[in-house]
């Protein structure tokens, strides 16, 4: 990589002015690049007779020993968590699309029943670490184990859930194995012709839809919202190898160590794994008006949701809150109570399998993803679909006899 100037430079001095590092002089007439160059192109870009020139080499990386998918386990407890069954559905069809094989790394103690789970999950190779060390989670113990079998063995692609274990881990081991990470992806893909990892998230606030591609390192790492990708589906007698994995932990310096765990204690159903979720937005009106958004949440025995708006109007703790900024969510069924359809409300529920919306804008954008769309008044149409349902009706058809 290089600069030089040519014949035609007219010495205007124009790269000069432009020069944050005064690293350009004019002499006989022409412009000179001195040694404190960075390289920056600003000079290039203002020649107003393109006499400067940077010229830069294109290395061809060799890749060709980076081969294979692998997930990141997390568990607590000894369950997996939900989001790890997701990353091995959606890591499934990209090792499909690469030919390659499907990993997963599982860090932990005495894990040998959820290894032999995740092989019924179309899981190739389980890396199994069993340490007492790693019964609960601990950054300096699990980063190591991360980077240590990555430089080992290779791997191509690396996803994680971005929980908040994983975007604890995540930029830990790629920046310990020099590597990129995207956070907080909803959509990962492969290019047909370069066979990169595409991966899609959410920018600017949500106003826009990101792809990024990681093209001059490996792994390529991504950390991947719970509740946007497809869950894999059981498989009987799935042909896969458990590799147990013994790496010496006495390496590792800690800084923290864990005293106790304080688990908080809930009244209410965890949205992220709630199978029918009623969500209010702006178009509740109050508060006090979410009583209505319980009260057809219980009846269908599941969790109460809300927008940005009515979070950042104090109506409801941020906990409830779905979209860009709150809580993926992926239930059977979704109700949107007076919701718009903004993206960044979208970007968290348009996953769901049903979305049913109420609103009395019939040009809310909300329509346009919803399976139902009842158009009206919610303060009106809440109740007869309470009332229904109590009666024996279903959510499917209380909302077609209202649909519109």
């Amino acid at each position: 990589m290089g600069i030089f100037v040519t014949e035609e430079c007219t010495g205007c001095k124009l790269c000069i002015r432009s020069c944050p590092f005064a690293a350009i002089e004019i002499k006989d007439n022409q412009a000179v690049i001195l040694d404190n160059c960075t390289l920056c192109g600003s000079c290039e870009s203002v020649c107003p007779v393109q006499a400067i020139k940077i010229e830069k080499e294109e290395k061809t990386k060799d890749f060709s020993d980076y081969k294979n998918v692998w997930v990141f386990g997390e568990q607590r407890e000894g369950d997996l968590n939900s989001v790890v069954h997701e990353l091995v559905g959606q890591g499934r069809r990209l090792a499909n699309k690469l030919k390659e094989n499907l990993s997963v790394i599982l860090p932990g103690y005495q894990n040998i029943a959820q290894a032999k789970e995740l092989i019924n999950y179309g899981v190739d190779k389980v890396y199994l670490i069993d340490k007492k060390e790693l019964a609960e989670y601990n950054d300096e113990y699990y980063t190591y184990v991360m980077a240590e079998l990555i430089k080992k063995y290779n791997p191509s692609i690396v996803l994680m859930g971005a929980t908040t274990i994983g975007r604890s881990l995540g930029p830990r081991v790629a920046a310990r194995i020099k590597t990129g990470l995207t956070a907080d992806c909803t959509g990962l893909d492969i290019d047909d012709k370069s066979k990169i990892l595409l991966q899609t998230r959410p920018a600017f606030g949500g106003n826009i839809m990101a792809t990024i591609v990681c093209k001059n390192h490996r792994p390529q790492m991504a950390t991947v919202r719970p509740g946007v990708m497809k869950a894999a589906e059981k498989r009987e007698n799935y042909e896969g190898i458990i590799s147990k994995e013994d790496l010496d932990l006495s390496k590792v310096i800690l800084k923290t160590e864990v005293i106790d765990i304080v688990r908080e204690i809930e009244d209410s159903i965890n949205i992220a794994e709630a199978d029918i979720i009623v969500s209010g937005g702006r178009g509740v009106g109050s508060g006090e008006n979410f009583n209505l958004i319980r009260e057809l949440a219980d009846t269908l025995g599941g969790a109460v949701g809300a927008s940005r708006a009515a979070v950042d109007s104090g109506w409801i703790s941020h906990d409830h809150q779905v979209g860009q900024t709150g809580t993926t969510v992926a239930p059977r069924i979704y109700i949107a109570c007076g919701i718009s359809g903004a993206v960044q409300h979208l970007v968290g529920m348009k996953s769901s399998d049903i979305i049913i919306a109420i609103n009395k804008d019939p040009g809310a954008s909300i329509f346009n993803y919803a399976t139902y769309g009842l158009v009206g008044d919610l303060f009106k149409i809440i109740p007869l679909l309470i009332e229904q349902l109590k009666s024996g009706a279903t959510i499917k058809e209380s909302a077609a006899s209202f649909e519109k």
